[in-house]
């Protein structure tokens, strides 16, 4: 099995992990402040890393530390916004909200760094993004996300959406630069250090001690963090960040396996229509896309490009 294939498999499986925790944190979060739930469980995430990976803490350069603070930042901004928002709005808005980021990259890359997206790449994002609209948003009048009918919880949680943008982006630069424990230590522990510093300062803390508030920072700070996020660095040495943000808007299509599997809740026509085209972009994207784009870089040799005209799938983060 190639590296690039074994990263789109577990990028898969984290995707997975993530899926199953939308509705693990909303409950959580009737017994916990948002900003003091993630202190804690990215302060897990933090301590399970450093102990996996000791062997790193030692060999940090200033540019790994760099890139590890500046992705650790983007992933800070990204969950306090999206975890404050999921308190004021629906797990389902939450979920698509969050998943625009599969638009997001592509744009940001064009806009910022001039890269030229495959066609098959760019009709497998509209095919994710419309899948994730109707699997996450109900046909009722009302439900769209017009303006007017957008609650504070989701504008918070469209901005998480274009911090991950950036993050997936900036993750890719670094685990291509860096070695990928490094960057998975350190992003983890950045975040960790600002958002225990924000907590006195950002909200009113409170805490049950129920034991939703203790599962969901046992599971979500051990697998939804330290494991995901170690993968994720690890994986997008080889895997462009467009395909990286098609595959994570897998993740509303394993929330509602988890609900079915779990909560007998079925799958309406609507619902079912859009599972499908986040499927069908996503294998789109992954079969034509990579077909066309297989061109590989000297400097990162199996990792297929993004970008048309330009082998090299490094992306160089400069002055935008």
């Amino acid at each position: 099995m190639s590296r690039s294939l074994k990263a789109h498999i577990l990028l898969v499986a984290v995707t997975m992990i993530w899926g199953t925790a939308f509705v693990l944190i909303k409950n959580a979060l009737a017994d916990i402040s948002p900003l003091l739930f993630n202190a804690i469980r990215m302060s897990l995430a933090a301590v399970v890393l450093a102990v996996v990976f000791h062997g790193e803490l030692t060999r940090f350069t200033a540019r790994s530390l760099r890139s590890g603070f500046l992705v650790g930042a983007f992933l800070f901004l990204g969950n306090e916004l999206q975890t404050v928002g999921l308190k004021y709005t629906t797990p389902s808005k939450s979920a698509f909200l969050t998943g625009v980021s599969v638009v997001l990259v592509p744009v940001f890359l064009a806009l910022f760094w001039r890269r030229r997206i495959h066609r098959w790449v760019l009709l497998g994002v509209t095919l994710a993004f419309v899948g994730l609209y109707l699997l996450t948003i109900p046909a009722s009048a009302g439900a769209g996300l017009n303006l007017s009918s957008m609650s504070r919880g989701d504008l918070l949680t469209l901005a998480s959406a274009v911090v991950f943008g950036f993050h997936i982006i900036f993750v890719g630069h670094a685990s291509q630069a860096h070695p990928w424990r490094q960057i998975a230590v350190l992003q983890i522990a950045v975040t960790a250090l600002l958002m225990i510093c924000t907590v006195p300062l950002a909200e009113k803390v409170y805490v049950v001690w129920s034991p939703a508030v203790i599962w969901g920072i046992v599971i979500t700070g051990s697998l939804s963090l330290a494991l995901a996020f170690a993968v994720q660095a690890w994986a997008q040495q080889f895997t462009p960040a467009t395909h990286t943000a098609l595959i994570f808007s897998l993740e509303p299509v394993f929330a509602w396996v988890t609900s079915f599997l779990f909560l007998g809740e079925r799958l309406g026509t609507r619902a079912g229509l859009g599972a499908l085209c986040i499927l069908a972009g996503v294998l789109i994207s992954e079969q034509k896309g990579r077909s066309e784009s297989m061109a590989v870089s000297p400097d990162h040799a199996g990792v297929p490009s993004d970008v048309e005209s330009q082998p090299d799938s490094g992306i160089e983060v400069g002055p935008m």
